[in-house]
């Protein structure tokens, strides 16, 4: 899991960024992205600590809880958080808002790294120079770490959402499309933080007070 930063770790780069976001697909909240710079000294001495961190998908929910709390407590791992709103992702579209949180985690950063790792496609328009890694997060320690963080910061805002729109159940489906989540936009229509240039967000307010067809999945 760490062979891409070895690589740039021997190159003379130490500050290497794996970067990745979570909230992509859901019909309501922000698109989330974390950055993480791991000291690759430090993490030669604890490097057991993060034994089994992979994908957050591939995580138990307590397995993300109890890394992410690893992560922010670890003297040697710099962590950046960055946010693009729902009304953000409707001015630019999804990808755009998911491109300009990574760059805002990046910035967050207390040092701009030398290089980022990015899983996926190539992110056009970052603060440093990166390298994208399809399937990263499941190949690079410091992209997996950036998974895991982002995952859970996202979870924890909609679970506050939840509080503030209790009528949509932000805190059991993370605002994902579930039957649940459509069956309460179509009798309630859309929030604040919903996202309007999603389809079935439109499709709901249009249809106010009828019955959903099959959820859509995300």
């Amino acid at each position: 899991m760490l062979t891409y930063e070895t690589q740039l770790w021997q190159k003379g780069l130490q500050r290497v960024a794996g970067v990745d976001e979570a909230g992509r697909g859901p019909l309501a909240g922000p698109v989330v992205a974390a950055a993480i710079v791991f000291n690759p000294q430090w993490l030669s001495n604890h490097e057991e600590r993060f034994q089994g961190l992979t994908d957050s998908k591939k995580l138990t929910h307590s397995k993300r809880e109890a890394f992410s709390v690893i992560l922010h407590e670890s003297a040697g791992v710099e962590i950046g958080i960055g946010i693009a709103e729902a009304d953000e992702i409707d001015a630019i579209n999804i990808l755009k808002a998911t491109h300009l949180a990574m760059d805002r985690a990046l910035r967050e950063l207390p040092v701009r790294p030398d290089m980022a790792l990015v899983d996926g496609l190539a992110v056009p328009g970052l603060c440093c120079d990166s390298q994208n890694i399809v399937g990263g997060d499941g190949l690079s320690l410091s992209i997996a770490g950036a998974s895991v963080i982002a995952k859970v910061y996202r979870d924890a805002r909609m679970c506050e959402l939840d509080a503030v729109y209790p009528q949509y159940g932000f805190a059991r489906h993370k605002g994902y499309g579930t039957r649940e989540h459509l069956q309460a936009l179509y009798e309630h229509g859309p929030c604040p933080q919903h996202r309007r240039s999603f389809s079935p967000v439109r499709e709901a307010e249009t249809n106010l007070g009828q019955n959903p067809e099959q959820p859509l999945l995300f």
